[in-house]
């Protein structure tokens, strides 16, 4: 496939690479593959069947031609007295063989009249046959030769006188000579004066029934390959014309079951996606198909018609979903900013006022937090700190969170001590709190003139002071039960004093209970020491330190809580 998209594609690659095209040539190639094979089997068996065609004629007629000579001449006393001569002679003289001088020490055998027969006989059955030479000779086991006895042949190069011999594989001189009279007696091999050949033959008894001859016929392996030859062109031709005729048919019929369906589909899909682009509803793309292929294919279109009425459906809702979170996103923005706008958000938060320095941040888990931090100033000598924590998230706790910090500083305004404004809240929120939701709070008032910090805990976290000449700890002080649990709960309160240089730390659970990816806390111990390691930085910078180390501890891994503090710097 081409780095190309089938868009960037031209009308001729789109041909090449299509699956029509694919299918034509995977049909092609499957076909050549199956017609070598079917080529190389045919081609084993036909040759197979020739060859055994030649054999049996060849020995057929070596069994004819020997009945015939057996009813009109007797070979054997010229086979023996051949075999004689030939045996008589020395290795020099055998090496005469061909020559006028060793063709004389034979002139007896050319002479006697049952020779001249044979040859008319062997004559008249080898010109009615396909054989190469018919003839008579003799295996001899001592030389490993065949010593010719009577030969019709006239051609000069390949003519053989009586008592000639040529070298022979000991197989054939074996399969001759030991031949059990079972089947037809054959050999092929190749020769140096004659190529590949088959020789059939069959025996020659004498009257003590030994084999004196045997009467053989040639015929050569080159009709064999010419009928292999002929048989392999016509085959191939026919696997060719096979070939190309089922692969057009084939690939017709696939263009016609698969492309063109899925051709189909992919132009719906295409219109459906401009229609969509163009902001065109409404439209049956799929569904007007009409595919009746009868098989997956069909059922692709289908699924596509009922997809694009899904999707429609989807489109829909997805349009009144979206509008509606928008408008939820926009209503939490506007909550957000209206929670912000409650908290004091202004540093220095009384610029005119040396005596103390105060400073307070929250960061929700959620657009809106449960959280809360006040402090605002009672009188000119009293300031009240507020710090709480709301049960839940979200939008109820943030509403929890609006009416619980607005009773609670109300009640503050009106001068009661914090263990009664604790008091007056619980019962507030108590008479009206069907959801059962609970605030913990932490409110202190600080007589400025003279450090003295009156304080109440409703379950909240410890508080953490520092003195002029050390560092933050944690003040255990008691908890009482947190607001909006219980009615008729009765708060108590606790005395701090202040020096000049001291320092008060509170803050929400969030803090401690950060959580960093191995699941472990950032715990109190952690923020001692962030808070510790610059424990004279001024309210700002100490919340900035411990937000820093809270930061570092975590990573990224998700905030799962509002995480809110507060720290007064006492200058006195």
């Amino acid at each position: 496939m081409p780095k190309k998209t089938v868009r960037e594609m031209s009308e001729l690659e789109k041909k090449h690479f299509s699956i029509a095209a694919h299918v034509f040539h995977s049909v092609v190639n499957s076909s050549i593959v199956l017609g070598i094979v079917a080529f190389l089997v045919g081609l084993g068996m036909y040759g197979y069947a020739l060859a055994g065609q030649y054999i049996t004629e060849s020995f057929q007629l070596a069994k004819s031609a020997s009945a015939a000579l057996q009813s009109v001449v007797d070979v054997a006393p010229m086979s023996e007295r051949t075999m004689q001569l030939y045996r008589s002679q020395i290795k020099s003289e055998l090496k005469q063989t061909g020559t006028e001088e060793y063709r004389k020490r034979f002139e007896e055998i050319t002479k006697r009249p049952e020779y001249k027969t044979t040859l008319d006989v062997l004559d008249f059955f080898r010109k009615d046959s396909d054989v190469s030479d018919l003839y008579v000779a003799m295996y001899d086991s001592r030389t490993s030769a065949i010593v010719y006895i009577a030969d019709p042949e006239k051609n000069p190069e390949y003519e053989c006188k009586p008592g000639e011999w040529e070298s022979v594989e000991n197989r054939e001189l074996n399969r001759f000579l030991n031949w059990n009279g079972e089947g037809q007696l054959y050999d092929i091999g190749d020769t140096d004066k004659y190529g590949w050949m088959c020789t059939a033959g069959v025996p020659v008894y004498n009257e003590d029934g030994k084999v004196v001859a045997f009467v053989l016929a040639d015929i050569t392996i080159s009709n064999l390959f010419e009928g292999l030859r002929t048989f392999s062109l016509w085959y191939l031709l026919a696997i060719a014309a096979s070939t190309i005729i089922l692969a057009y048919i084939t690939s017709k019929r696939m263009k016609r079951k698969l492309v063109q369906p899925i051709n189909s589909i992919a132009e719906a899909a295409q219109s459906y996606v401009d229609d969509k682009r163009k902001g065109v509803t409404g439209g049956k793309h799929f569904s007007s198909l009409n595919i009746r292929t009868g098989d997956e294919i069909e059922n692709l279109s289908m699924v596509m018609a009922d997809m694009e009425l899904e999707l429609t459906d989807y489109v829909e809702n997805l349009t009144k979903v979206t509008a509606e979170k928008e408008r939820v996103s926009t209503e939490l923005d506007m909550a957000t900013k209206i929670q912000e706008s409650m908290l004091p958000n202004i540093y220095p938060a009384f610029p005119d006022r040396t005596e103390f320095d105060v400073y307070a941040q929250m960061d929700p888990a959620k657009e809106v937090g449960g959280d809360f931090f006040d402090y605002f100033l009672v009188d000119d000598d009293h300031l009240c700190l507020v710090m709480a924590d709301v049960s839940g998230k979200g939008i109820p706790a943030a509403l929890f969170m609006m009416a619980s910090k607005i009773i609670l500083q109300n009640n503050a305004m009106t001068g009661k001590s914090p263990a009664q404004i604790l008091t007056d809240t619980n019962n507030a929120i108590c008479s009206n709190n069907q959801l059962d939701m609970f605030v913990t709070v932490w409110l202190g008032i600080l007589e400025i003139s003279t450090g003295k910090l009156t304080a109440a805990n409703a379950g909240h976290e410890y508080p953490t002071i520092k003195t002029p000449d050390g560092g933050y700890e944690l003040y255990k002080d008691k908890h009482g039960f947190v607001i909006g649990g219980m009615s008729g709960i009765k708060y108590k309160e606790y005395e701090l004093t202040l020096k000049p240089g001291s320092k008060l730390f509170v803050y929400t659970d969030g803090v401690p209970e950060a959580t960093n990816p191995e699941e472990e806390l950032f715990s109190t111990e952690r923020m001692l020491e962030a808070l510790n390691q610059n424990p004279d930085a001024g309210s700002r910078e100490t919340l900035q330190n411990v937000r820093k180390a809270v930061d570092d501890f975590v990573r990224d891994a998700e905030q799962f809580d509002d995480l809110t503090m507060l720290c007064l710097d006492f200058k006195g």
